[in-house]
């Protein structure tokens, strides 16, 4: 996934030992690697998103329950999130294969988006099928996935306690030894330092935060975010400058933070009070930021934060 994962744990006479977790660990990112990177013309997601339209391949079982999840989460933000964005992300600058950071023309955006459409991509028994020239590209999920993943299989080995992270998605569950639970920052929007906007305690929860705030470009004094509305080709341009959320499932947390960046601070908000999601908003006001969250997230979290 270019980037890191790290796995801290409470040892117990139950508990596998280290070189087997870590080697477990590794095996599942592999095969993950394996299976849907986009960065490697080798993977099953890129055979697939190379081949013709009108075509059907097999897949793992870890493949089809990403689509799966891509395709609750699309039906229920109305396509708002989109497993299929790939020619739009290389055609701005921000996928695997871009040619560089630009804004393109009226012309190449509207040929790209007529290759953009979820519901082009279909499970047919084992097999992912498609009926367009669309590329899949699971990097809004497969972290939080791959979290969920390590988390299953450590809990095999009889780990019970836990802080599992892979590209900044985590889930931890469990206490420490000295009786404390698992303590994460939420991270203020700055690209010029890391800091802890909001200190929570987790336990059994996956955390997701989506934010414009490091991967952009500028052009002509406007700032370009990496994230995409599939539903007008463009990026985003509204005063949300990062969401975070909280979800028994990783995978899901990553999504809907995906999916809430797409909306907006306003549409955003309606749509996680409406579904009952655990959800902390900051948003650009003036030269500062403003944080708001949903009635789940305070009822998560309020009681035992460190401010």
């Amino acid at each position: 996934m270019g980037s890191t994962y790290s796995v801290k744990y409470v040892r117990t006479d139950a508990v596998a030992p280290a070189a087997v977790l870590k080697a477990e660990t590794e095996a599942i990112l592999a095969e993950l690697d394996a299976q849907v990177s986009t960065y490697r013309p080798d993977s099953l997601i890129e055979r697939f998103n190379e081949a013709p339209a009108g075509t059907c391949q097999p897949m793992p079982q870890g493949v089809l329950d990403l689509v799966t999840a891509g395709d609750r989460l699309h039906r229920e933000s109305e396509g708002a999130f989109d497993l299929t964005l790939e020619p739009l992300l290389n055609l701005w600058g921000f996928g695997p294969k871009a040619k560089g950071e630009a804004v393109p023309s009226a012309d190449q955006l509207a040929e790209t988006l007529q290759r953009i459409g979820q519901h082009h991509v279909r499970i047919d028994g084992q097999r992912l099928c498609k009926d367009a020239d669309v590329e899949v590209d699971f990097n809004s999920i497969a972290a939080g996935y791959a979290v969920d993943r390590i988390i299953d299989r450590l809990g095999e080995l009889g780990v019970r306690s836990y802080l599992v992270e892979a590209t900044g998605e985590l889930k931890a569950a469990g206490l420490k030894p000295d009786g404390s639970h698992w303590r994460i920052g939420l991270e203020a929007p700055r690209a010029d330092q890391r800091v802890a906007q909001r200190i929570v305690k987790l336990d059994g929860y996956g955390i997701s935060t989506s934010g414009d705030y490091r991967n952009y470009f500028e052009e002509n004094g406007h700032r370009y975010s990496h994230t995409l509305n599939p539903l007008t080709g463009l990026p985003v341009d509204h005063r949300l400058a990062a969401v975070t959320v909280a979800d028994p499932s990783t995978l899901r947390a990553d999504g809907l933070s995906t999916l809430l960046m797409v909306l907006g601070p306003d549409a955003g908000m309606a749509f996680a009070e409406h579904n009952a999601i655990a959800a902390f908003f900051v948003t650009r006001e003036g030269d500062g930021f403003v944080t708001r969250t949903t009635a789940e997230f305070e009822r998560l979290f309020a009681a035992g934060d460190e401010q």
